[in-house]
């Protein structure tokens, strides 16, 4: 490559059946691909150091022979427009139609490569199983089953079936069950190059990491400098344990703060305030640890006298936004209590942001914050070095760490996201935006209804947007009002409409969970269903001898 007065120019080959000629071409920089060229010019400058020299015959009786010389000039510039033309419309043709890794593809060697040896394959594979069209409803995945061609066909989105998903099954359940957050699939799609990793086949087959550890140095780093640019949380001053999830970290936590089997104390009560995460409860049942036990709700515990040493001391979960009906809460028991804050949904795209958070014991999963709820990577920040030695141990003796290939990803994820704060594609912005949609949509529909509500959300100052933010919360927190419908999740099953019953929350049966968080299309046909039924109370309140509430 030489550059000529401010202009870059790029030895281009042609195929012997356009011309037997090589010539410049004045090719613009966004068509053109330097490790390619360079290639060609190598091999070029190889050639001539290498052919012969042929000798010219002897001055005299050529007139014919210097004729034809003179003409040769006119007649190569024409050959010379021609085969520049129909290059640079190949050239076009390439930019519109092929993708990058077909463009940059080689047929061998490292000239076609661009300096890619062993990762080009894995990313030709990525690319093309992401190419997969599958109409906009379903994808495809590389660990997908594959078809009779030995290619991973469509996973297609509820409602929606056929081998491209391009069909629709009519009068569909809607299912708002679960906390899948698929919202933020299509940032991720928007975003494929900031946070595609590729890695080796010989990345971190060690049991430990740096320094002998089990836990990434550098995604601890990168997770430091997010909740210092977002300003949920205070991390500085804190020890950090991965997990496996913040499942994992339910019982790792409580087991840090439970009292030592061998000391003879009672048992710690876990408690939390209802309606509460259920998981909190199944986690401590099912491990049913010497040094911990379930206790209920803490209503049952708040005016009894804590100071007994047959009553022992007490773990409260605080949840905050509240896993189910998203307010911000403070801990109901003090005194001897020790609290484990849940923070999995304190981030700007769930609900404002007054000020950091900064307790003793903090939760947080990355499911929430960039939706890879299926990587299973949660983290704790704790104050206290013993309480986090044992947390860290009870990982460590487990599973002996979070897996090295999630940290990396998670790495990845982690820079994009760090990246993207405060500017056009910033992902908090974006969640933001879809599930304050959704709000207004469900709120809209429900309004016109007597027989279901909502929980009532005000705006709130957020440090992270610097204004008024309007409500956008992970889940609609329903309850049904008419007499008849003393189980609530019945009564939106009998309407086609999936979700999560009140009393796993221990909240009631009046009460259930809708999901806000899972895809466009699942959010669709949730909408069908929840107008089908307000229409449906509409109808029936309009009927001959109907009673209104």
């Amino acid at each position: 490559m030489d550059d000529r007065h401010g202009e870059h120019y790029g030895r281009v080959l042609l195929p012997k059946d356009c011309c037997m000629y090589s010539f410049r071409v004045d090719v613009p920089a966004q068509f053109r691909f330097p490790c390619q060229i360079e290639s060609l010019e190598k091999k070029e400058r190889a050639a001539r150091e290498t052919r012969p020299v042929k000798m010219e015959p002897a001055a005299g009786g050529g007139g014919g022979r210097q004729q034809a010389s003179r003409r040769r000039p006119a007649d190569l510039g024409l050959l010379a427009l021609l085969c520049s033309s129909l290059l640079l419309n190949a050239i076009f043709l390439a930019r519109h139609f092929l993708p990058p890794s077909r463009l940059l593809a080689g047929s061998g060697g490292g000239g076609g490569t661009c300096g890619l040896s062993w990762a080009l394959q894995a990313a030709r594979e990525a690319e093309a199983v992401a190419a997969v069209d599958c109409s906009g409803h379903g994808q495809a995945f590389i660990d997908g089953v594959a078809g009779e061609d030995g290619r991973p066909g469509c996973e297609c989105n509820a409602c929606f079936g056929g081998p491209d998903c391009s069909l629709r099954t009519p009068g569909c359940t809607a299912d708002a069950d679960s906390g899948n957050p698929l919202f933020l699939e299509p940032y991720w799609r928007r975003h494929a190059a900031a946070s595609a990793v590729v890695f080796s086949g010989w990345h971190r087959m060690s049991y430990v990491t740096t320094d002998g550890r089990f836990q990434s140095v550098e995604l601890e780093r990168q997770i430091r400098r997010l909740h210092r640019a977002v300003g949920n949380a205070v991390a500085d001053g804190k020890h950090m344990v991965f997990a496996a999830g913040s499942l994992q970290l339910i019982n790792a936590l409580v087991h840090a703060l439970s009292p030592d089997a061998d000391a003879g104390s009672p048992p710690a009560r876990v408690v939390a305030t209802a309606p509460y995460y259920g998981a909190y409860r199944v986690q401590t049942a099912m491990f049913d640890g010497r040094e911990y036990r379930w206790g209920g709700t803490t209503a049952r515990w708040a005016n009894a006298s804590r100071n007994s040493s047959t009553d022992g001391s007490f773990i409260e979960f605080v949840t905050s936004p509240n896993n189910p009906d998203a307010m911000l809460r403070e801990p109901a028991l003090r005194g001897s209590s020790a609290a484990i804050f849940d923070h999995a949904y304190y981030w700007p795209h769930f609900t404002h942001i007054p000020a950091p958070a900064d307790e003793d014991v903090m939760l947080f999963t990355i499911s929430k914050p960039s939706g890879h709820a299926g990587s299973r990577f949660g983290w704790a920040l704790i104050r206290d070095e013993k309480v986090a030695k044992r947390a860290l141990d009870y990982v460590s003796d487990s599973i002996m760490g979070a897996s090295r290939d999630t940290q990396l990803r998670m790495l990845g994820i982690v820079k994009a996201m760090l990246a993207s704060l405060h500017g056009e594609d910033d992902i908090f912005a974006f969640g933001h935006d879809v599930i304050r949609s959704r709000w207004r949509r469900l709120n809209a529909a429900v309004s016109r209804s007597r027989r279901i509500s909502l929980q009532k959300i005000a705006p709130g100052n957020c440090t992270y947007f610097k204004r008024i933010r309007e409500p956008s919360p992970a889940y609609a927190w329903v309850r049904c009002e008419r007499e008849e419908d003393e189980d609530c999740h019945d009564a939106l099953l009998k309407a086609n409409i999936i979700t999560r019953a009140g009393v796993g929350f221990e909240a009631g049966s009046r009460y259930t969970r809708i999901s806000l968080l899972k895809s466009d299309d699942d959010f669709d046909v949730l909408m069908e269903r929840v107008t089908d039924l307000v229409d449906a109370e509409k109808k029936d309140d309009a009927a001959p001898g109907s009673s209104s509430m």
